[in-house]
Formats: structure tokens, sequence, C-alpha cells
């Protein structure tokens, strides 16, 4: 029970990370065009492959994105003033849809927790005997 309890934590801490990374991605992208749109990216795909290597499972990747998705849309949407974070060059549809990418990516890469059985080297129901 308590290692379920600080898997929760550790997802709880990824998806606030995701956050951040969002809001400090939107604001350097533009800023530092072209070098900070990679940099942004670059620790878009840390998070969410770290997070998968922390945790070992797939959802370890998925709640960063889930904080960093909501965070970007939130950030995409315009006030009653007219006021918008993103701005409408190539840039910001570069880090939503190559943030998007690396999520899906990082969450089909990382490890399952389901590993063939010692001494074999393919999935057990084809390795005969066992």
């Amino acid at each position: 029970m308590r290692a379920r309890g600080a898997r929760i934590a550790a997802y709880a801490v990824l998806t606030v990370l995701g956050a951040v990374v969002a809001v400090a991605g939107a604001l350097v992208q533009a800023g530092w065009f072209p070098l900070g749109l990679l940099l942004a990216l670059g620790a878009a795909v840390a998070l969410f492959y770290g997070g998968a290597r922390l945790t070992g499972t797939k959802v370890g990747a998925a709640a960063p994105a889930g904080g960093w998705m909501l965070v970007v849309l939130l950030l995409t949407a315009s006030r009653p003033e007219g006021d918008f974070v993103f701005g409408t060059g190539l840039g910001s549809y570069v880090f939503l849809l190559g943030g998007m990418f690396a999520a899906v990516m990082c969450a089909t890469v990382a490890p399952s927790g389901h590993l063939p059985p010692a001494g074999t080297t393919g999935p057990p129901d084809l390795v005969k005997g066992r």
C-alpha cells in the first residue's frame, strides 16, 4: 500500500512539473526562436521520458504530458481583452504539435513492466515448454 501511495505522489509531482515546463516553454519558444523552441521541446521530451523511466510505467509519461497539455491549451485561449501567450508564428505550432508528438512517442517507448521470463529471447507465449 505504501508503494502505491508513493507512485501516486510521483504522478502528481510529474503532472505539476509538466505544467511548469509548459509555461516555461511557452515563454521561451517565442523569445529565443529557434533555439528557444528546441530548448522548450527538449525540456518536454526530457520530462516525459524521464517520468516514464522513473516510474517504469507508461502513466509516468502520460502524467506530465497531461499537465503539459492542459496548460498549453489554456495558454492558447485568448482573453476578452485580446491578449494571449502564444504568437501566430510557425514556432507556436511546432511547439504545440511537437510536444504532443513527443508525449505520444515517450509513452509508446516507455517500459510496460511485462518482461519475458529469464533465459528467453521472445514473448512467453512463443517460447515452447514454458
